[in-house]
């Protein structure tokens, strides 16, 4: 996988979910840009609407309207995230976005959630080569996620599905679950008009 006959780019090797290496200057400059964006968003105040959303939008995939992120914010590129409308993100995300993250509409997350696509490798040597990968994260529409719930490399999280404060999801969850721990497991099912019904749990 890390043959010397591979002629791609270490950016094509990142997107493509195979082994590369960060310490490249297309990626360092991708990055760099994106911390600029994510440091001048993180600045503002809430009394800054409007910069703040055009910051967003400079900075993401593509961003829902409606959709708020309360700094402060943190990304890897932001170019490879893309949210839906009306969702909401309490302070403290952190979206490390070297795979592409993908959120629905209307999803909730509490403060200090985490959306980690980065992976490294087992063999040691590797590592010390500074070789990673990653591999995409999913998010379904209407799904909440407590606050301080890690999301792992590769998961999909079915739409209307609660994760619980503190969670660490390593694997993929169905539609219309509550799930809790670490690692997450599904504790419940939910019909799916509960969200229409249920006015609420201690879930974080």
């Amino acid at each position: 996988m890390t043959s010397e006959s591979d002629t791609r780019s270490m950016r094509e090797r990142m997107l493509a979910g195979d082994l590369y290496i960060a310490d490249d200057p297309e990626l360092a400059a991708a990055s760099t840009a994106a911390l600029d964006l994510m440091a001048a968003y993180n600045a503002t105040t809430v009394r800054q609407q409007p910069l703040r959303r055009q910051l967003l939008e400079q900075l993401l995939g593509a961003i829902g309207e409606g959709t708020e992120i309360r700094p402060p914010f943190r990304v890897d590129y932001g170019s490879h995230i893309r949210i839906g409308a009306r969702c909401f993100a309490n302070f403290g995300l952190v979206a490390l976005d070297v795979a592409a993250i993908t959120i629905g509409d209307d999803v909730q997350m509490g403060p200090n959630v985490q959306l980690l696509t980065p992976t490294h490798p087992l063999e040691a040597d590797l590592r010390r080569d500074k070789w990673e990968a990653a591999r995409p994260i999913t998010i379904g529409d209407n799904v909440w996620l407590g606050g301080g719930a890690i999301v792992l490399p590769g998961v999909t999280i079915g739409e209307n599905t609660v994760v619980g404060a503190g969670a660490v999801v390593t694997k993929d969850l169905p539609a219309d679950v509550v799930a809790v721990g670490n690692p997450a497991r599904v504790v419940r099912s939910l019909p799916p008009s509960a969200t229409t019904r249920n006015g609420g749990t201690e879930l974080g």
